[in-house]
């Protein structure tokens, strides 16, 4: 029988595993990337589930755009701006008066377009031209508006991004895989209707009539554009969201795709150039497949609603408890927490909340007072940190003293 059994055995083990019981740290090791940075992300939970030089300072070209539409669809917002009133274009707008080699939706003398169309300039054909279009209408010059965006970048604490301009022409923009994926999250938390409304658009009629000055509204150059986003209307599930080129970055991409309730942010910089026009995007497009399947074949997004929560016992304060919540940035807090799972795991979830105990007054808000741990059927799925949410100042000389007697008698240090 053993000499049966073991030969058998051996043969089975020698099997190469089935792909979907490779781990995933073993399949991403297996991935082969042409760009020279990549990061794949959680947009619900924000987990990092991939990254190739993350950090790395690279400029990404068209991709600024997306920060352009995020600057001018808040600043509309904020200053009741309608996105279809139609405007006079500046002549700094104009698509002649672009730098070489720009990606245009040909503006020209005379016309008039919305907020709304130059927004769709930006998405579909990447008109430089709209771009500049779009920081005239909210601050008095492109070096103006390039601050604002340097200012969002701040407020999205992403410190390695740097804009000089609004279109991404410009070799000193620079940012990181890490962090425009992370603000591309931001992005479509912010702005969701722009999925709808500009990135899944496939193509863009531009100018039409009624963006002609008189004379010429019978005889409007029209032209069509079309989505440059590759993945969208080919990749299952891909919604958006840039592509961008210039030579010093080589070909970039950020990619957006979601299937069942899970959504993926794939940020691909500097895909090499020495291969030309041709083949430089499909291997762009190709890196971005590589990933958001990989992506799509070990994890996906589960949400839990989240468990009343206890205040927190507070020892010699003016108030002797305190309401506790995760981070303020936490994702979706308090009706649910998303977290990132590996696939076949998070069905059946359970959680345990332990408080600490001896915290003594006075306290600040958000100093850390318990741990949610989220459990299934494989172990620990997530620790979610409990913070108080307001201050507690030291109590009077007789709550100190009364609570002192109370942390004795009740062992608590």
């Amino acid at each position: 029988m053993k000499q049966i059994f073991f030969p058998l055995l051996l043969f089975v083990l020698s099997l190469p595993l089935p792909l979907s019981a490779q781990s995933a740290a073993d399949s991403a090791a297996q991935i082969e990337l042409h760009a020279l940075s990549a990061v794949v992300l959680d947009a619900a939970s924000g987990a990092v589930l991939y990254e190739k030089n993350p950090n790395l300072p690279i400029p990404p070209a068209s991709l600024t755009k997306l920060m352009t539409t995020h600057v001018a669809l808040s600043e509309a917002a904020a200053r009741g701006i309608a996105l279809d009133e139609r405007f006079e274009l500046p002549e700094e707008s104009w698509w002649r008066n672009q730098p070489p080699r720009s990606s245009l939706m040909f503006i020209e003398e005379g016309q008039r377009a919305s907020l709304h169309e130059l927004l769709l300039g930006l998405a579909i054909p990447s008109g430089n031209d709209a771009a500049v279009a779009i920081a005239l209408r909210f601050a008095p010059t492109v070096a103006d508006f390039a601050a604002m965006m340097n200012t969002q970048a701040r407020k999205f604490a992403l410190e390695s991004t740097i804009f000089v301009e609004p279109s991404g022409i410009s070799e000193q923009n620079f940012t990181t895989a890490l962090e425009f994926a992370r603000f591309c999250k931001i992005y479509l938390q912010l702005h969701p209707e722009t999925i709808k409304n500009y990135h899944t658009v496939s193509e863009f009629i531009y100018p039409q009539a009624e963006n002609m000055p008189p004379e010429r509204k019978n005889s409007p150059p029209v032209r069509i554009h079309r989505n440059h986003v590759g993945l969208v209307g080919t990749y299952p599930g891909a919604d958006g969201l840039k592509t961008g080129y210039i030579d010093e970055s080589g070909y970039n991409l950020a990619a957006s795709a979601v299937r069942g309730g899970t959504r993926f942010i794939a940020v691909i910089l500097g895909v090499p150039t020495e291969n030309g026009a041709y083949w430089g995007p499909r291997y762009r497009d190709a890196d971005g497949e590589a990933l958001l399947d990989w992506a799509f074949e070990h994890y996906k997004t589960i949400r839990i609603a989240f468990p009343a929560l206890k205040p927190a016992r507070i020892w010699k304060g003016a108030e002797s408890r305190v309401k506790v919540a995760p981070p303020p940035d936490f994702p979706n807090y308090p009706e649910f927490g998303a977290f990132t799972v590996e696939r076949g795991r998070g069905e059946r979830v359970s959680y345990k909340i332990k408080m600490l105990e001896g915290l003594l007054a006075p306290l600040p808000a958000g100093t850390r007072a318990g741990t949610l741990t989220y459990f299934d059927d494989a172990g620990e799925i997530a620790q979610v940190p409990l913070l108080t949410s307001a201050a507690v100042p030291e109590g009077n000389a007789f709550q100190r003293l009364w609570d002192a007697i109370l942390m004795f008698f009740s062992g608590v240090n």
